[in-house]
């Protein structure tokens, strides 16, 4: 004899599909049976029901699995120190999307996702994800053994979870995924090895770069980016060991030339973007190794050997919590304090940075270039990936032809226009002196100067 309400019961997880986020009274008239049935039910299905909410605002998710893994996984965050600790638990859903309590996480979030219920992976988790260079290489390495693509570009949110958490020890950020992960991280740092010496580290720099260029080269450039490696090294006076090297090649094309200048103006950039009021920048140094140039930049997401912080960029912020206010990042910033997640003071920040960047002709600002710590009030990361961009070599590898002539200031940006174009003057100056860059990019750095000159003492 079928027990009682046997057929409501298996029928809970279909109306669960069918209804996700249902409250238990409508579930309940779904189901054709009273609230206490219900609720009993409910919790006799316990481990495959996510709830959510309190009291009259509680709703209800089917849970499901990943590729026969569960669909349940602890969020871990590692501290400065380099300790791990558990910050959520990440919640798969039917049909799809996921349940992860991120306000309590301490990151900050839109009254529209409050309750944790995201329709894809939570924002936290998206810069994550493997992407660019290193991620094309990375999801070449992986594809095979976990069944993903090797194109990023293809990878659906479950596969991201796939690689997260089998293989996601070092991301952006300072967060990992699942109990798999967190086990190979803790590995890892119980057998990392030491830093590279400095006396090694062209050496060891060649080789890397050899490697990366063999391994993923394709589309490196093609799309103005360049060819990276990661490394440890030790140096003197340092935050972290944890460094991204970017490089140019080896032959002696104009095209490869052109690159090795714009490494060299990205170094420049950084070091005179600290002289905006407020503005930090990644923390960079050039070397010269067998014909390449290389630009290697210290992890402002890593502290010491084990320690990170928390990361997240305004692209994934726009996506997830903001009204789309275009690529300007002075108008984001403006939204941004709107919504109380930043202070005055960081939106100016945000304004001057934009400014400099496009007067030192960086055309590739896109929303991917500009991060923040999470914590409310935000505040904004090092600013990374600051060059001159409009100079960098076509598809084909043609130089552009490229005309500098930056637009004078409208009179409410005058100030921060002024004070933006002064650290960029003192950045083509500089550019033009540096015996690092080639001397036909020099002509035209000096020539740029010549031109913010002019219009400084036109504003």
């Amino acid at each position: 004899m079928r027990p009682p309400n046997q057929q409501a019961r298996d029928q809970l997880p279909l109306l669960l599909r069918r209804r996700p986020g249902a409250k238990a009274a409508e579930l309940a008239a779904l189901a054709g049976v009273s609230q206490p049935t219900l609720s009993r039910m409910l919790k006799e299905a316990a481990g495959d029901v996510v709830a959510l909410g309190r009291g009259p605002r509680r709703r209800y998710y089917g849970r499901r699995a990943l590729r026969g893994l569960a669909g349940s996984f602890p969020v871990y965050a590692v501290d400065r120190a380099g300790r791990a600790a558990q910050v959520g638990t990440l919640e798969l859903v039917v049909p799809e999307g996921s349940v992860l309590d991120v306000a309590a996480m301490g990151w900050p979030v839109d009254d529209e996702f409050r309750d944790g219920h995201w329709p894809g992976l939570p924002y936290p988790l998206q810069d994550m994800r493997p992407q660019g260079f290193l991620g094309r290489s990375f999801a070449r390495h992986v594809a095979a053994d976990l069944g993903v693509s090797d194109n990023p570009r293809d990878l659906s949110d479950d596969d991201v979870l796939v690689i997260l958490t089998q293989r996601g020890v070092d991301t952006a950020g300072n967060l990992i995924v699942g109990d798999a992960a967190l086990q190979r991280w803790l590995a890892l740092k119980s057998a990392a090895p030491a830093p590279i010496a400095e006396a090694d580290v062209e050496q060891v720099y060649a080789q890397r770069a050899d490697q990366a260029s063999a391994l993923g080269a394709v589309g490196s450039s093609a799309a103005g980016e360049f060819p990276k490696f990661t490394a440890m090294r030790a140096l003197a006076g340092s935050d972290t060991p944890h460094v991204i090297v970017k490089f140019s090649g080896t032959e002696t094309t104009g095209t490869v030339r052109r690159w090795a200048d714009l490494l060299c103006c990205e170094h420049l950039a950084l070091e005179h973007v600290r002289r905006l009021p407020g503005v930090p920048s990644a923390r960079t140094r050039l070397l010269q190794v067998q014909g390449r140039t290389m630009l290697e930049s210290e992890r402002f997401d890593r502290h010491g050997l084990h320690g990170r912080s928390a990361l997240c960029s305004l692209e994934t912020l726009d996506a997830a919590m903001l009204a789309r206010t275009g690529e300007d990042w002075g108008a984001m910033a403006v939204a941004m304090r709107a919504q109380g997640w930043i202070t005055q003071d960081t939106e100016r920040q945000i304004q001057l940075v934009w400014a400099y960047g496009r007067l030192i002709g960086n055309t590739d600002m896109h929303k991917g270039n500009l991060s923040f710590v999470p914590v409310l009030p935000m505040a904004m990361a090092p600013v990374y990936d600051m060059l001159p961009m409009m100079y960098a070599p076509l598809g084909g590898g043609e130089l552009p032809r490229a005309r500098y002539a930056p637009a004078l200031p409208a009179p409410r940006e005058r100030e921060v226009w002024l004070q933006a174009a002064a650290a960029a003057t003192d950045f083509w100056d500089s550019a033009a002196q540096d015996a690092r860059i080639s001397a036909e990019f020099r002509a035209i750095c000096a020539e740029n100067h010549q031109v913010l000159m002019r219009l400084v003492a036109m504003a």
